[in-house]
């Protein structure tokens, strides 16, 4: 760890999304979910569609924002699939939209159809008052240097907000220190978020330290209880 880098527990809570997006979430746990993002001072739920509207009714009167994803995990639908979704989460609640991109655009390097997907689910996000803030799964760990580059490049030119690098349930992995380096470095006009495979306080931090500014993980309490214990390893 850089001995320059330093941050607060408060800080580092600020940079948490707290995660729960499997298929059988019920409602008491989002409902837990919710509770320990206030306990803990998180930034955020994240949480799929079926709750957002739940979710966004117990943070309602707490800074705790809502998270939503989009054509997760795959990212294959069509524009016009994902321009509705978003138009569906946003009006339940969601404050942020965390959309897979599309994969084979990206590996057939195909910049026309994903810049126009892109750019769509842009203006739908940021059409909203206050502005809805988009994050694109680019899976980083499943895509060669080439592929990383180019998906980076096509999403800064779209106007995205983030470029997160894993949905967390790709076979290939998640995060890496490298590619939150290079996405940094390719596309510096867009914010990044780590997620995937991130269940210690030392790898938050090391994200964190490389260029990332938010933590997608569903190991948010560990991550906290491992900082205040000094288990930073």
């Amino acid at each position: 760890m850089d001995s320059q880098f330093q941050i607060s527990e408060e800080q580092l809570a600020g940079c948490i999304e707290h995660t729960l997006l499997g298929a059988t979430a019920t409602e008491e746990q989002i409902v837990q979910l919710c509770e320990q993002a206030i306990e803990y001072g998180f930034y955020c739920v994240c949480v799929g569609s079926r709750w957002i509207s739940l979710a966004a009714d117990k943070l309602a009167d707490s800074k705790i924002k809502v998270c939503s994803v989009i054509s997760f995990p795959l990212g294959a639908d069509s524009t016009k699939i994902k321009a509705n979704q978003a138009k569906e989460v946003i009006f339940a609640g969601a404050d942020e939209i965390d959309m897979v991109a599309d994969l084979a655009a990206i590996i057939e390097g195909d910049s026309k159809y994903l810049f126009g997907q892109l750019q769509a689910v842009a203006r739908v996000c940021h059409s909203q008052n206050p502005k809805v803030l988009l994050k694109v799964i680019i899976e980083s760990a499943a895509l060669n240097f080439d592929q990383k580059m180019f998906a980076c490049g096509v999403a800064q030119k779209a106007g995205v907000d983030f470029i997160k690098t894993s949905t967390g349930l790709h076979p290939a992995g998640g995060a890496t220190i490298e590619d939150i380096r290079l996405i940094k470095q390719t596309a510096p006009a867009c914010r990044i978020k780590a997620s995937g495979g991130i269940e210690t306080a030392g790898q938050a931090l090391e994200m964190l330290r490389a260029g990332a500014e938010r933590i997608g993980t569903s190991s948010g309490i560990e991550i906290i209880n491992q900082f205040r214990a000094g288990q930073l390893q």
